[in-house]
Parts: C-alpha cells; structure tokens; sequence
C-alpha cells in the first residue's frame, strides 16, 4: 500500500507519494517458452560473427525447449486426467455401498445376532475330511463343520452364527479356519470372505478409492475379488 504524506505550505496542499515495492509471487522463478525464445534470440544478437551459431545446434535448441514445453504441459494435463479418473472410480464405487464384497481372508464380521458369516473355500485339489472351524475372538473353537470329500475349485459356505449346540452367538468378529485332506496330508485351506460395506472414501495418499466395511475394517478397491447383493 503507498505512504502518503500530507505537507502543508501556507494555503497550499501536496501529496508526497513514496514508490511502492513490488512483492515477489515466485512466478518469475519459472522459465516459460518464451523465456527460451528470449535466451535464443539474445543469443544470436550478441554471437560471435566471425563463428556464428551452426543451424544444426539452433535447430536442436529450439527442439529441446518445444520439448521442455511439451513435457510440461503434458504434466498438467495427466495430473488433471488423474484426479478426473479417481474421482469417477469413487463415483462408480458408490454404488456399493449396502452390498457385500467378497474378499480374501478369514475373518468375517455379525453385525447382530441374525447375522452369519459367509464366503468360499478356494481349494486346488479335491480334498477330503474336509472341516471347517468357527473360532470366536479369544481363539477358541465355537463350532465345526463337516463338508467331506471337496472337488477342486471356491467351495461356498455359510455359517448361521450359532455354535455346536445350536445356541445364537453374539455379534462381533469370527475366523474361519479350514483343513483338509490333500494327497494324504492335512493341509489347510485358504478362504475368502464376505463383507458387507458401510461407505467409501476417497484418499489421497495414492491409494485411490477405499472400501469401509463392517467391523471397522477398510479395503483398497482392487482387493475385490466379487460383489454381490447383501
């Protein structure tokens, strides 16, 4: 802001104005296009005229700063398709919110009582004695179940949240363990799970568009291995 200083001399008034100082935004630090073609031209006006400037090089400078020029710009315009498309992808992904999603693991979450857990047994191999086990949150085994000779391929399951008697569980967190008999040796099976999902964020570490499920569990999107209605 300018400094005035208002001087009286007899009946007459004048304004002494002190020159502003300019601030510095930073942009000047920045060497555009024209900056190039500015040093390119200064270039020519101050060389040597006894050992001018070979076409070749002149050439090959103002391709390095089209080049320059061009990087840039195509910078700006990936950041901007980048933040576009994760923007749709969180759109997109919006619209699970309410479903289930099956991913790999062995935990499932009961919201409530009603609730059970339920996913597939990924196996290789036709397995045999097959057993799946339902362990509560402190490890222990709350209920077994027999499924017997398997054939290769995801085998579903679902568990209906009670244990070996046939009394309710209450809700929380459950793991779900299962072995085999695989070419004469036990051998346990992975699983995979189905969550259901509460709500999607949208980070900006680069991990793109997060999945919230029950349970206070979250989940890059392309963990997903299927989705479907809860």
């Amino acid at each position: 802001m300018n400094v005035l200083e208002q001087r009286s001399i007899g009946k007459d008034l004048y304004w002494n104005t002190e020159p502003e100082v300019p601030v510095s935004d930073g942009t000047e630090q920045t060497l555009k296009q024209e900056d190039f073609f500015a040093l390119l031209t200064e270039q020519l006006a101050n060389q040597d005229p006894t050992k001018p400037v070979d076409n070749d090089q002149m050439v090959a400078q103002m391709t390095s700063f089209t080049t320059a020029d061009g990087i840039s710009q195509l910078n700006e315009q990936f950041t901007s398709f980048a933040a576009s498309m994760t923007s749709n992808q969180a759109l997109q992904a919006s619209s699970l919110i309410g479903q289930s999603v099956l991913v790999t693991g062995n935990i499932g979450h009961r919201g409530n009582e009603t609730d059970g857990i339920s996913g597939v047994i990924i196996n290789e191999d036709t397995s045999q004695d097959t057993q799946i086990q339902v362990l509560d949150s402190v490890g222990a085994v709350v209920r077994t179940i027999d499924i017997g000779t398997q054939p290769p391929g995801n085998i579903s399951f679902n568990w209906d949240g009670t244990d070996n008697q046939g009394n309710i569980l209450p809700p929380g967190d459950y793991a779900i363990q299962v072995q085999g008999n695989v070419f004469g040796e036990a051998t346990a099976l992975p699983t995979a799970i189905n969550r259901h999902v509460d709500s999607v964020s949208l980070t900006g570490s680069g991990q793109g568009v997060v999945l919230n499920l029950d349970g206070d569990v979250s989940i890059k999107l392309d963990d997903v291995i299927e989705i479907g209605n809860s």
